[in-house]
């Protein structure tokens, strides 16, 4: 595939970016985290003069990393991880391609320097766009703004150039088809069979006539993501995203910066419920056990057998009438939909500003949790005789789950067990991982 580059060691460049990769784990294990998700793949500098990324993998060009220092191809990593966790590549709709990507690099860069990491040379950035999306910077590029990304976007299709650098259509639903469909072949033309073929290198905006051109029989780019795969692989990295987020947390080592992109990503785009499952079904977990059986068995061998831990969840109801009773039931059978999935046993707790009475009330994981017919509650919003609660238990919960609006008093100390905070309305939590009830 790269046999047309002798004078370069692969080897020694691939180890640079297992390096810088491994940097990013140990000093920023948020982005370490999103970046392991990316295979690394050496690619044809036909197509990828760079890096880049179809969602799946990294792409690199070894001559360009070969120039880089390790820092700066901690950026990279870092850049091309970042589109996939903010599924850049199935947020476009009806934009033009090079316009969003723009927009996208404009919308990252900004993050990874606030963070601390070193840009390569060809970085992109401008002070105005600083703290907005792509969504919001895209409108405030010209329309003729030929500046170049980066790297490649390559999960997406190429503007058709014959439709301009403009979006054509004033209704979004109808743009991206007129971009992107061939146009039919005429009778009049003496090898019409050739049309589509012509119509696929169109819509590709030459990227595969370039390749062919200048390949010389290397690998091709991979082929854009079709709009299920997009569907899929958005889901399945914001779920990577909140377990990414949750580690690095948990280790003490999830930046200002970074915490604010993960809580504004995760409050519209991917249900609570969802996450909360993501949460929960992270700290179960099956094991084998090689304990030692019974001498009355009679066989002396050793064999692993599976054990199921179960876990041990406390779950807290803001009671204080911030939130609903028909909400609070809303709360509770996402739980016990999970619960029985994971081998949950639920401890819930009701408090205002303590622990109301009839509370805590314990359900193994086979049964439904269930509030009393009569909710007491109606004070003022205290959090922290929940978690007194708990530190006085002997044994600590695998994980506590608090439902409220995040408006009361919180303990000064975050206690050493996860803690997930389901959130109405906009307010912030301490510590603790926040997920917006949507």
């Amino acid at each position: 595939m790269l046999h047309n580059m002798p004078d370069l060691d692969l080897k020694a460049i691939e180890n640079k970016l297992v390096a810088a990769r491994t940097k990013l784990i140990l000093d920023k294990p948020f982005l370490g985290a999103l970046v392991l998700r990316l295979p690394l793949q050496a690619a044809n500098p036909a197509w990828c003069p760079t890096t880049g990324t179809d969602a799946r993998k990294f792409y690199y060009n070894p001559e360009y990393v070969q120039e880089l220092r390790t820092d700066e191809a901690q950026f990279v990593l870092a850049h091309e991880a970042l589109h996939c966790a903010l599924s850049h590549f199935a947020r476009r709709q009806h934009r033009v391609k090079h316009r969003w990507d723009l927009a996208c690099d404009y919308a990252i860069n900004p993050i990874l320097l606030e963070d601390g990491l070193k840009p390569p040379p060809g970085m992109i950035m401008m002070k105005e766009y600083v703290g907005m999306s792509a969504e919001e910077i895209y409108p405030l590029l010209d329309d003729n703004d030929m500046t170049e990304t980066m790297d490649q976007h390559l999960y997406d299709k190429e503007t058709d150039p014959s439709e301009g650098s403009r979006d054509k259509s004033e209704n979004p639903l109808d743009n991206r088809d007129k971009q992107e469909e061939p146009p039919p072949p005429k009778e009049s033309e003496p090898d019409s069979s050739n049309a589509p073929e012509q119509g696929e290198a169109s819509k590709g905006s030459g990227q595969q006539q370039e390749f062919d051109e200048q390949s010389a029989g290397g690998e091709p780019p991979p082929p854009p993501l079709s709009q299920q795969e997009a569907d899929d692989l958005s889901v399945q990295w914001q779920q990577r995203l909140a377990g990414a987020a949750q580690q690095a947390q948990q280790a003490g080592k999830l930046s200002g910066v970074m915490k604010r992109l993960v809580e504004e990503l995760l409050q519209p785009r991917l249900p609570w419920r969802t996450l909360l499952a993501h949460y929960m079904t992270a700290v179960a977990r099956d094991d084998y056990s090689y304990t030692r059986p019974s001498s009355r068995r009679g066989d002396p061998a050793i064999f692993p057998t599976l054990k199921s831990h179960q876990i041990n969840a406390v779950v807290a109801l803001d009671v204080s009438g911030s939130v609903t009773d028909k909400e609070l039931q809303a709360c509770l059978s996402e739980i016990n939909a999970i619960k029985g999935q994971v081998r949950a046993a639920v401890t819930l707790l009701a408090c205002d500003s303590e622990v109301v009475e009839g509370f805590p009330r314990r359900f193994e994981p086979w049964e439904e949790a269930t509030l009393p017919q009569d909710m007491p509650g109606g004070g003022s919003t205290d959090f922290r005789p929940v978690f007194e609660w708990t530190q006085q238990q002997d044994q600590q919960p695998d994980i506590l789950v608090y439902f409220t609006d995040a408006q009361g008093f919180f303990p000064k100390v975050q206690p050493n067990f996860p803690v997930i905070w389901l959130v109405k309305g906009r307010s912030q939590v301490p510590w603790g991982t926040r997920v917006q009830l949507n």
